[in-house]
Formats: C-alpha cells, sequence, structure tokens
C-alpha cells in the first residue's frame, strides 16, 4: 500500500491500476459513451462537498450521493482523476456501476419504492 503524508492514500490495485486499464481504452480509439450511476460515500464534509461540486460538472444529480453520468473513456478518466484527488483512499469510496452504452437505451426510467422520484430541475445548494 503506498501512502503520502498528508494527503490521502492511495491503493495502487485500486486506482492506478484502473486509470491504465481506462488509458488503453481510449488509446484504442474507444469513443463510446456510457451510462454510468457514480455513488459516493465520503466521511468528511469538506471532501463531501467537493465531490458533489465535481459530479455536478459530469451529470444529473439523482439522489443524496448519486449521480447519473454519460461518459466516454476520456470523460471517464478525467472525471477518476479530480475525484482521486480530492477523496482519503482509506476512508471514502466513490462507486462507478456501468449502466452499459448510451447509444441505443432509450428514454431514462427510475421507478422507487416508497416516497416516489421526483426529476429535480434546479440546482442543488451544498452549504
Amino acid at each position: 500500500m503506498t501512502s503520502k503524508a498528508p494527503g490521502p492514500a492511495c491503493r495502487e490495485d485500486s486506482c492506478f491500476l484502473s486509470l491504465a486499464i481506462l488509458s488503453s481504452l481510449l488509446l484504442a480509439g474507444y469513443k463510446v459513451r456510457s451510462c454510468y450511476l457514480v455513488c459516493y460515500d465520503v466521511s468528511n464534509d469538506k471532501r463531501l462537498r467537493k465531490v458533489f461540486r465535481v459530479l455536478r460538472d459530469y451529470g444529473d444529480h439523482l439522489q443524496y450521493s448519486i449521480f447519473e453520468c454519460q461518459l466516454n473513456a476520456s470523460d471517464l478518466i478525467r472525471l477518476r482523476t479530480e475525484l482521486a484527488g480530492i477523496i482519503h483512499h482509506l476512508e471514502d469510496q466513490v462507486l462507478f456501476v456501468n449502466l452499459g452504452p448510451v447509444e441505443g437505451r432509450g428514454e431514462r426510467v427510475i421507478t422507487s419504492l416508497g416516497k416516489p422520484y421526483a426529476w429535480v430541475d434546479s440546482p442543488c445548494i451544498v452549504v
């Protein structure tokens, strides 16, 4: 495990290997946009706000700590790199759930249990 003081620690297998795979896809001309659910659990309020602000530039805020992002390989590399510089790799977690290619997906269908899902078309403010 590699750790830089005083900044966040980063495990080579979870951070750099994934970026290497994504880089190879980009170099191979992989331009297809995929839809991702990006979910995060950040234990520090300051880092939480920073993660929210970054993700707001990449996708739609669906629910607390959940964004839907349509990303090509270079967008995904850029997003993961930005988030890797914010989170503490031993305390925080960001999950990227690939929902498949955007092309041919049709309209977004979101169902819910409990409170009904309501599309929010206004900016969210995090203080």
